[in-house]
């Protein structure tokens, strides 16, 4: 399940980092933290950045709107109630310079998912787990490559058959997994001297630690249960840190919502 929490912005203009996934990390856990003691090392949730209307500012976002929202999602939609009965428990909350206060919530409708499908990312993929990989964080390997896809493929693995979900027999199943970047895209940001890949700060443990992520649409051929998985519980690694979010490509999210009528917990 999807859910977009919309926030009111008291201080319009508030300034927040580019990059400021570490920050809603660090404020998700807050939240988790005051859930029922099973979901307290819950890791299988994922989440976007804040979108808002924003201005370009020295050293980082500024956001000019009254209103911002948060895309927040996981499979397991107990977790996802709570998580919600907590936020908005608080009339308001700062998030780096921001003042918010918890509004409303909509829920995206669900997705029926083929075995190949085009997606475009949200937040940045990161295809190497820093705990098993402590050497190559930071190591860029070419999206059309064996190695980009092989590495994908470990870490978004690793945390299906985490989650328990799945048997160890639909794992074994789970053996399809091609990613096919989008050359054209690829090619105009090289034209352009832009980027699609960078180094991002991020924190385990509260050690903070520097890791590659890559930003670009591309199509993967999948199981529909993979595909459900990403799309619900982030791509590849870190996905609890606000990485690996991702969208259908060509599709307007806000033309698939509907109000969400949270269950209150007694």
């Amino acid at each position: 399940m999807r859910v977009r929490i919309i926030f009111g912005l008291k201080n319009r203009g508030a300034k927040i980092h580019f990059h400021h996934q570490h920050l809603l990390a660090k404020f998700s856990q807050q939240i988790i933290s005051k859930c029922e003691p099973k979901y307290r090392d819950f890791k299988y949730y994922n989440f976007s950045g804040l979108k808002g209307q924003i201005k370009v500012g020295k050293g980082g976002l500024h956001y000019m709107s009254s209103k911002v929202t948060l895309v927040f999602s996981s499979l397991n939609i107990d977790f996802i109630n709570q998580f919600l009965n907590v936020l908005f428990s608080f009339k308001e909350m700062q998030i780096g310079e921001m003042e918010l206060m918890p509004e409303s919530i909509e829920t995206e409708a669900e997705v029926e998912f083929e075995n190949k499908i085009k997606f475009v990312c949200i937040s940045p993929i990161l295809i190497l787990d820093p705990i098993l990989h402590t050497e190559d964080n930071k190591s860029f390997f070419e999206p059309n490559s064996d190695d980009f896809s092989d590495f994908l493929y470990e870490s978004t693995m690793i945390r299906m058959e985490k989650s328990g979900i799945y048997t160890a027999e639909q794992i074994s199943s789970f053996s399809q997994f091609q990613l096919i970047p989008d050359k054209e895209y690829i090619s105009k940001l090289a034209t352009e001297d832009k980027k699609f890949s960078r180094i991002y700060a991020t924190y385990l443990n509260s050690e903070k630690i520097e890791v590659r992520g890559y930003t670009f649409p591309f199509t993967l051929a999948a199981a529909p249960e993979v595909h459900n998985f990403i799309f619900n519980s982030g791509l590849g690694a870190l996905a609890e840190n606000g990485f690996g979010m991702i969208d259908l490509a060509n599709s307007d999210p806000t033309q698939r919502t509907v109000k969400y009528n949270l269950d209150k917990i007694s």
